[in-house]
């Protein structure tokens, strides 16, 4: 599973020009399901968003998470992170997972942040969303629930 996170001022989440979430402030979570991932990938990430110290304390370090900046996050499916653009032009999509079960495991990301004592809000899954946000910092994390057990090489080589 690979997320890309970003720290924002404010962002949310409209479809056919209807504003469907929206944050005051926290993070913006783009959730990409490769083919092979499961419930501990879904955990693994969610628990990073969660836990992450990417906001800034009374010395202007960045020691608090999204919780005890008082934030929320924004979850939102972005099947194209899983995109192969390295032949030709075109980004393959082969390694993103089926539709049913990349929802069941993105919402598994939202509720286990939730669950983190967090609010929540989410996009609507297999919709075509308008995204709007401002980005603070900008400060995007990338996160990837294979990379760190060494366990995928690339998205679509050996361990996907």
């Amino acid at each position: 599973m690979i997320a890309a996170v970003q720290r924002v001022s404010k962002a949310s989440v409209s479809v056919d020009g209807a504003v469907i979430a929206a944050i005051a402030g926290g993070l913006l979570a783009l959730v990409g399901v490769v083919r092979k991932d499961t419930s501990a990938d879904a955990a693994y990430v969610a628990r990073k968003i969660a836990r992450l110290r990417i906001f800034a304390d009374n010395e202007g370090l960045m020691n608090l998470s999204v919780k005890e900046a008082g934030g929320a996050v924004l979850v939102v499916s972005q099947f194209t992170l899983v995109g192969d653009a390295r032949r030709g032009n075109r980004p393959s999509f082969a390694a993103a997972a089926a539709p049913e079960a990349a929802e069941k495991l993105y919402l598994e990301v939202a509720d286990e942040v939730a669950r983190a004592g967090i609010e929540v809000q989410t996009g609507q899954f297999g919709e075509m969303m308008k995204v709007d946000l401002v980005n603070d910092g900008p400060v995007i994390i990338l996160l990837d629930s294979k990379s760190s057990a060494g366990q995928r090489t690339s998205f679509h080589g050996q361990g996907t």
